[in-house]
């Protein structure tokens, strides 16, 4: 199969992943606000890896992956339901952190000192005359 298809059933299935994250009554993942945010699938269509991220941190997150590791069936079920495919892949689940290391490092550029350099207006006629 060619990249750009693995790659478009990728997003569609995180598509419905997302969609169907609202019916899981698991209090792990119906009480958090639980975003798909990246699916992955093999080019042999047979695992697809899901990244979830949480608000909450990094054990909000945790706990919702465990909770959508239970609800697999559940899922798998609904992409079946919305997807055309002869065989559904194994999802796996992964905490997304990379919410929290962003903030993380936008906290660490916001306590750099500020570094203003002196520019000389002579420094410019110089690499005018060569």
């Amino acid at each position: 199969m060619a990249n750009f298809n693995i790659k478009r059933l990728s997003e569609d299935i995180r598509r419905e992943l997302s969609a169907a994250v609202s019916g899981v009554k698991d209090p792990r993942v119906a009480e958090g606000f639980v975003t798909i945010t990246r699916c992955e699938v093999t080019n042999d269509m047979s695992y697809c890896k899901v990244w979830v991220a949480c608000m909450g941190g990094e054990e909000r997150t945790a706990k919702a992956v465990e909770g959508m590791k239970a609800a697999g069936g559940y899922f798998k079920k609904q992409i079946a339901a919305r997807i055309r495919m002869r065989k559904i892949p194994e999802l796996i689940f992964q905490a997304d952190n990379s919410l929290e290391y962003s903030e993380h490092i936008e906290d660490i550029i916001a306590h750099l000192p500020k570094h203003v350099e002196d520019t000389d207006d002579n420094s410019g006629e110089d690499a005018d005359e060569n």
